[in-house]
């Protein structure tokens, strides 16, 4: 049987070209990027240029291309002018236009500075309109990414903090010394003005004044101004900078001074790495992201609140459930939650520990203990009290202070049940804090009813899906950016380019399913069209 191929296809132009763009199928997620950007508002952006000069690329389109990039996974400036140049639909989104990398990378860390979260937020209320999300449920936790700094770039506090303490303790051995050298009626400086601690503007007072002192320098004495000039007072300059770079933070990277060093998972040995990184936080509804934040503290414990607030000031309203696991039970944020009047249901530490039978059975813990609130005491399994000791204080590392009241025991030496009640030396002593273990209580009851349980199994699937989609399909386990500003403006492109995805999945299910209402279907139907055009046009 003969062998028939199709016409070879000639690279000689045709005397009436195609249209390339119509190669673009109504489906494709290229058309539902340009409708949404061309319903954004951009005022706010276009007013940041000041005219003159040459003509400049016009943001709406530069914004289409950033978006559709960060949707297909390419993050590299250098790699978008090269899609600029052979892919269709980043042509057909430029309009042929072929600005280079250095514009893109200009426009993306300049231009989008403070006005990315109002894009994102524009977005988000367009999702809200078409009922993708209600904001009235948040599913919030937290994931830290590195940094594109280098690994090993460590500026500890600690350290710091250590080397500037031995450096001043030499210096003033040194002023000492210097004073020892000189006459008392050559320098107003004794030995009782010399302070233990010292900084490097008093330190360069102190050397004009002996230089101007002194006219005649000993071989001795000149060397340890020399001393003083050439590097103790460099190095000195040094570890003030790094403390002030530091401020609350406990650590930074040399090359990207505004991120923190974590303790990562991600390393190929999980061996759990520090690396300089920054957690980013997130609240979803329906895998859609609805708000983020960064922040650079290791612990999720202390980032609730600005995250909070953060979703207050975005969409002028606060959502009237939060869900998140442990790592937010603290009594700052359950008292936090309970003053905006949002039902929360956050767990808290050893709240599946306590559910054990091991736990419920064992009459020892604390919390099994009989306690009477009319007269405050404790009672042991041996039927001895524990009366009201001492009340304390005690603050937490972001500067919070809980109120805790600590119990005695009158006798336990010869308890026959010493030893399974405790080991320490002495009575047994307990610390309860009767406000959290109060919160506790409320937190318990909400995540055991039929809500609790509903959301408890719907969390992972919300927000920690979400972190997978980010970390494995798209690649994204590192910022291509350096600086807390920058870092802000990629995770919001990423956050942007997530929902846009996720919205794009929506639509090709809607277009496929008949049996979704109209009024649903007519939102999202292949052409992309989005309803009340007017809030986000100018």
């Amino acid at each position: 049987m003969k062998v028939q191929f199709k016409a070879l296809p000639s690279n000689s132009p045709s005397l009436f070209p195609e249209n390339i763009f119509e190669k673009i199928s109504p489906n494709h997620p290229s058309r539902l990027v340009n409708q949404v950007v061309d319903d954004l508002n951009l005022d706010h952006i276009i007013k940041l240029y000041k005219g003159g000069g040459t003509t400049s690329y016009h943001p709406r389109m530069l914004i289409k291309v950033l978006f559709y990039a960060y949707l297909n996974n390419i993050y590299s400036c250098r790699k978008i002018e090269k899609a600029l140049g052979e892919n269709i639909y980043f042509m057909w989104l430029s309009g042929n236009s072929t600005p280079d990398y250095r514009t893109i990378n200009y426009f993306r860390g300049k231009r989008l500075k403070g006005v990315i979260q109002t894009l994102f937020g524009d977005i988000v209320r367009m999702l809200h309109e078409l009922e993708y999300v209600s904001l009235k449920v948040q599913y919030i936790d937290g994931t830290k990414l590195e940094s594109a700094s280098g690994r090993y770039t460590f500026v500890w506090k600690k350290s710091v903090e250590k080397n500037k303490a031995k450096l001043e303790a030499n210096i003033t051995s040194v002023l000492a010394e210097i004073d020892e050298q000189i006459k008392q009626d050559q320098s107003e400086l004794s030995r009782e003005d010399t302070p233990k601690s010292i900084d490097s503007s008093e330190l360069k007072k102190k050397m004009d004044q002996l230089n101007a002192d002194i006219q005649e320098k000993s071989k001795a004495t000149h060397k340890h101004l020399k001393k003083l000039e050439e590097d103790y007072l460099p190095r000195l300059e040094k570890y003030e900078e790094q403390l002030k770079i530091l401020g609350d933070r406990n650590s930074y990277s040399k090359t990207d001074p505004d991120a923190v060093f974590m303790r990562m998972k991600d390393d190929h040995m999980k061996n759990g790495q520090l690396k300089p990184a920054y957690n980013a936080q997130i609240s979803t509804e329906n895998q859609f992201i609805t708000q983020y934040s960064i922040h650079q503290t290791t612990a999720d414990t202390v980032t609730l609140a600005s995250h909070l607030d953060s979703f207050e000031a975005q969409y002028q309203m606060q959502s009237e459930e939060i869900v998140a696991d442990a790592g937010y039970g603290s009594e700052q944020n359950y008292e936090l939650m309970e003053g905006k009047g949002i039902v929360s249901y956050v767990k808290y530490n050893y709240f599946h520990m306590e559910q054990k039978r091991k736990q419920e059975s064992n009459p020892f813990l604390v919390q099994n203990l009989f306690y009477n609130a009319q007269e405050d005491f404790l009672v042991c399994p041996a039927g001895q009290k524990l009366t009201l000791w001492k009340q304390a204080e005690r603050t937490s590392t972001n500067g919070y202070v809980a109120q805790v009241s600590i119990y005695q025991a009158q006798r336990c030496e010869g308890c026959p049940m010493r030893g399974q009640c405790h080991k320490a030396e002495g009575n047994r002593t307990i610390e309860i804090n009767h406000r959290l273990a109060q919160l506790k209580a409320q937190a318990k009851e909400r995540l055991l009813s039929e809500k609790g349980l509903y959301h408890r199994s719907k969390r992972p699937v919300e927000v920690e899906a979400v972190f997978g989609q980010l970390k494995s399909n798209n690649k994204f386990n590192r910022f291509t950016m350096r600086g807390l500003e920058k870092v802000d403006i990629e995770f919001a492109l990423m956050a942007i380019a997530h929902n846009l995805r996720k919205w794009v999945k929506m639509t090709r299910n809607t277009s496929l399913n008949s049996s979704i209402n109209n009024k649903t279907a007519s939102k999202t139907v292949n052409t992309y069209k989005i309803s009340s055009v007017s809030k986000y046009a100018a």
